[in-house]
């Protein structure tokens, strides 16, 4: 079993958002992302993968390759598509979520 508090030891950048692994294995990957208020998390895709998020903390707009925009905060989950173009902006709050991904570009130890 691994244990993990998904809002301890979060690290802010005042340039650029902060995105840390914080699980991954040949299944999925975990990341935790941290934006100050304002930044944004360009459009990309994920290629090979779902992309499943859960806000923890403040407010963030999340976009989607169908031109949908959802504003979602602590509680909520959003899922793209495999390939599916994507982007986030953070509100007036810091905003930290976790994304899982499927599959993992590390190699089984």
């Amino acid at each position: 079993m691994e244990y993990v508090k998904l809002l301890d030891d979060i690290k802010f950048n005042e340039g650029h958002p902060i995105a840390q692994s914080i699980h991954a294995d040949k299944n999925s990957r975990i990341l935790q992302f941290a934006l100050k208020p304002g930044q944004e998390l360009k459009e990309h895709s994920s290629p090979s993968s779902p992309v499943n998020i859960i806000v923890l903390q403040g407010e963030g707009m999340f976009m989607g390759g169908d031109s949908s925009n959802q504003v979602a905060g602590p509680g909520s989950m959003i899922i793209y598509d495999v390939g599916e173009k994507h982007s986030v902006k953070a509100g007036e709050d810091e905003l930290v979520f976790v994304a899982i991904l499927h599959g993992s570009p590390r190699k089984e130890d």
